[in-house]
């Protein structure tokens, strides 16, 4: 049977980029050594990791643009402690915008740096929209947005103008469609869901917003740090960086951002065409909210769950329940799965509903 993978993270991979790397996880370049053996001072892989970093910038047109393209460990979450740690530390305030759980976790982290200013909020409307007219006050070291919000299923379709450093998280949407990507100053993305697989961060920084910190803070937590040893400060995830490096070598080959944001439209209308049709089913997102990556929603009749549920599974749909914390149901549709997949189920909730 055929599955189909609409897990919201770790996600499904291109077909050639596992076959890849499984192959080197056996026999790396034909070196007769395992491709997670190796050192990561091998000049095989310091050839991969720069290739990557390189790759990243190039895909986001920010090379040669005072950006430098870093893969660190430790999850977003990480990433939302090493944002506040190096940035918050002339004015000891930051704006954030909060559309989430994860943006929510980003600033409760944030807070033990500095004091946080919440200046727009979705949370009265269970996040079913984006805060549009956003004040951004004076006097703040930056605003941190998270730019699609994989729980209720919204995404920035545009961002705030600012005239501080503007941090948007992008773990879920990265890679997915055409943006400038010059407005932001820090952009960071957990890999496993267009990236790669878990166990790395990509994190693109300009440069020029690291000059003049004051904060002294660990090595292990300083980008400038990071960024002078070319992401191998301390042993970085091989594995998971060779993935990401033949995960955007795939992006590239199928044609770059511009092609894979219009398959992404293309699934979206599918699916979100479908939840609007069908009898059974409803959508909490705001319309023009809607998130290309994450559809969320919901059945009508509760009671219909497990039939539904069953249904799903015998058709090989893996991966579709929503987050534990709202329930329902999630299609996440990162740039690998293909549009097939969202065909089967939309055919799937066409059955169920002619079932009944």
């Amino acid at each position: 049977m055929i599955m189909h993978n609409f897990s919201s993270g770790p996600s499904i991979l291109p077909e050639t980029v596992i076959q890849q790397a499984a192959k080197n996880v056996l026999n790396f370049n034909n070196s007769g050594l395992s491709l997670i053996e190796i050192s990561h001072r091998d000049l095989a892989f310091v050839e991969i990791i720069n290739s990557a970093r390189n790759l990243a910038l190039e895909l986001l047109n920010l090379k040669d643009k005072g950006y430098s393209a870093l893969f660190l460990q430790g999850g977003a979450s990480l990433e939302f402690v090493r944002v506040a740690s190096n940035l918050m530390c002339l004015n000891k305030r930051a704006g954030y915008i909060n559309t989430g759980t994860w943006a929510q976790n980003a600033q409760n982290e944030a807070s033990y740096f500095g004091e946080i200013l919440e200046i727009a909020s979705s949370k009265d409307k269970n996040y079913s929209y984006i805060p549009k007219n956003i004040n951004v006050p004076n006097n703040i070291d930056y605003v941190h947005l998270t730019a699609n919000n994989t729980i209720y299923g919204t995404q920035f379709k545009s961002f705030p103008k600012v005239n501080v450093p503007l941090v948007c998280d992008m773990s879920s949407d990265i890679f997915s469609r055409v943006l400038d990507f010059s407005q932001f100053d820090l952009i960071y993305a957990c890999a496993q869901k267009n990236v790669g697989t878990s166990g790395v961060n990509l994190v693109v920084i300009k440069n020029e917003i690291l000059n003049n910190l004051e904060r002294k803070i660990p090595n292990i937590m300083s980008y400038q740090k990071h960024i002078e040893k070319e992401s191998m400060y301390n042993t970085p995830s091989v594995f998971s960086v060779y993935v990401s490096y033949l995960t955007l070598n795939w992006i590239k080959n199928m044609g770059g951002i511009k092609a894979l944001e219009s398959e992404n439209n293309k699934k979206a209308h599918l699916i979100y065409s479908e939840i609007d049709r069908n009898n059974l089913f409803y959508g909490t997102a705001n319309t023009e909210d809607r998130s290309t990556m994450n559809a969320v929603f919901y059945l009508k009749d509760d009671r219909l769950e497990t039939k539904f549920n069953n249904l799903c599974k015998n058709e090989g749909i893996y991966g579709i329940q929503g987050h534990r914390t709202v329930g329902g149901y999630r299609a996440s549709m990162y740039n690998a799965l293909p549009i097939s997949s969202v065909e089967h189920l939309v055919n799937v909730m066409q059955h169920f509903e002619k079932s009944l």
